[in-house]
């Protein structure tokens, strides 16, 4: 019996659905044993975390990749309403910003909340992807 029993399962935050498709693709080959989810904006997905807060905790997604420029709600307003409605009470799921913004200025807001672990820029491959989740298992 390995430790991996359990799939890691990943939520994505991402309106571009073709960055949602390789993003996929990139997470099955760097990580065999995956659930994933993808929400196409922050307000579905704060829907669908409510649903599974409030039915089964434990299911939680262990990461949540989360784009900044969505429309109808973007990556901060997710932040802020996933904090606002207490979400994860846990802390179970780990969430990274995954944006092709070069902008210090969303780096460093990324970086004041305490719920984003790391700002990580696009395009993302496979060995961002392994080097993510191996800093995530032992946090």
């Amino acid at each position: 019996m390995t430790i991996n029993d359990k799939p890691v399962s990943v939520l994505l935050i991402d309106d571009d659905e073709i960055n949602n498709f390789i993003s996929i693709k990139l997470i099955k080959k760097a990580l065999l044993n995956t659930e994933i989810m993808a929400c196409l904006n922050g307000k579905f997905a704060i829907e669908q975390l409510s649903d599974i807060q409030r039915k089964d905790p434990a299911k939680m997604p262990d990461y949540i990749l989360l784009d900044i420029n969505m429309p109808i709600m973007n990556g901060w307003e997710f932040l802020d309403e996933f904090k606002r409605l207490n979400i994860d009470p846990q802390g179970k799921s780990k969430i990274y910003i995954i944006s092709s913004s070069v902008f210090s200025n969303d780096i460093n807001k990324a970086k004041s909340y305490p719920l984003v672990k790391d700002f990580i820029s696009k395009p993302l491959n496979v060995e961002k992807i392994k080097e993510l989740f191996e800093v995530g298992a032992h946090n």
